[in-house]
């Protein structure tokens, strides 16, 4: 019962860590959120008012305010997974014949990954002003069903151009406005897509590459120590084989420390995995996370145009110029003073 206990408070604790950043890094539904809100309804009438009031702040200030706290999260789970690797794999993996280039990988990825990184965090996203707004405006025609002309930011109080967004967290008017990602402390927009893109993509990579080394070192203390062989004494005093269920238990309190990052490796990478083949196909399709959550989550007039809007424009190719030259667009964004040829 002491594995099951702890086993099932370790996958509890990861699942409930990734619900509240789904949840709370971005406005758009969550494959969990009718779940989410039964549960939270539930602990609702459990916990104390004045708790649930605290709570809803400090969750308040870390995604709704610019803060370093993911910054500081991200770097620290980062040396935690780095560190373990150093201290226990690398050397495991050397001694049972692991070649050394493929022991250095997740190093060479993890400075690609550092670069990209670092551009999504100071990079300017877009930031619009009254010095640059007159020019913005010239870069994407309005497709009168998300974005119409002469529309006012209240805050900014500059005319909105087409697929800009205020960002309520960095309270500035962003060109070609994605999301505000909590992890980059920063907003994500026409000039650092690309960067954030490929962070994702590198870091799906760093979390692969080292949970196949972990996968491999496992696999072969299995094997050399025969317990998939092995075999044990039922209450009746059977012998029975041992099953994948007793190799899980005896890895998991034998080496926790290293079946532990492999667990946190392998829920990390399925979240990552997911999140960069639909920023690749927001890319693909010349589509922003913010458009593709208002067709989906937002009004009927987004998701019901009437017939005289869908005859103007198509709503969901209306900015595609087709797949070479969307991801084109990404890697050279278009500056304010370049016409978008249609």
């Amino acid at each position: 019962m002491e594995f099951l206990t702890l086993f099932f408070i370790y996958v509890l604790s990861i699942l409930t860590c990734l619900a509240l950043v789904c949840k709370y890094s971005g406005k758009g539904q969550f494959p969990l959120e009718k779940l989410f809100v039964y549960l939270t309804n539930i602990i609702s009438h459990l916990v104390p008012e004045r708790l649930q009031t605290a709570s809803n702040q400090i969750l308040h200030r870390l995604f709704h305010k610019r803060n370093s706290f993911f910054l500081a999260l991200h770097f620290l789970l980062e040396a935690a997974v780095y560190g373990e690797f150093t201290y226990e794999i690398f050397g495991y993996c050397q001694e049972i014949g692991f070649s050394l280039p493929s022991l250095i990988v997740p190093y060479v990825l993890l400075t690609v990954k550092m670069y990209f990184f670092s551009q999504c965090c100071t990079k300017d996203p877009g930031t619009i002003t009254k010095l640059n707004n007159e020019g913005f405006l010239g870069v994407y025609p309005y497709d009168q069903v998300m974005f119409y002309q002469g529309v006012l930011c209240p805050t900014c109080v500059l005319v909105k151009p087409a697929r800009s967004k205020h960002c309520r967290v960095c309270n500035i008017c962003v060109h070609r406005f994605d999301h505000h990602c909590v992890w980059v402390n920063n907003c994500i927009g026409a000039f650092n897509t690309k960067y954030f893109l490929l962070y994702l993509m590198t870091l799906s990579a760093m979390a692969a590459d080292i949970a196949v080394l972990t996968i491999g070192l496992l696999l072969h203390l299995v094997l050399q120590s025969n317990l998939m062989s092995a075999a044990y004494v039922d209450e009746e005093g059977h012998q029975q084989p041992v099953g994948l269920f007793f190799v899980i238990q005896y890895l998991f309190l034998t080496f926790p420390r290293i079946v532990f990052m492999l667990g946190f490796l392998m829920f990390l990478f399925l979240l990552l995995l997911g999140y960069s083949f639909f920023h690749l196909y927001l890319a693909v399709t010349n589509q922003t996370a913010n458009e593709w959550y208002k067709r989906k989550s937002h009004g009927c007039q987004h998701c019901n145009p009437s017939p005289q809007q869908q005859s103007h424009t198509s709503l969901h190719n209306f900015y595609s110029r087709g797949t070479i030259r969307n991801l084109k667009e990404i890697l050279k964004p278009i500056a304010k003073n370049e016409k978008k040829g249609r």
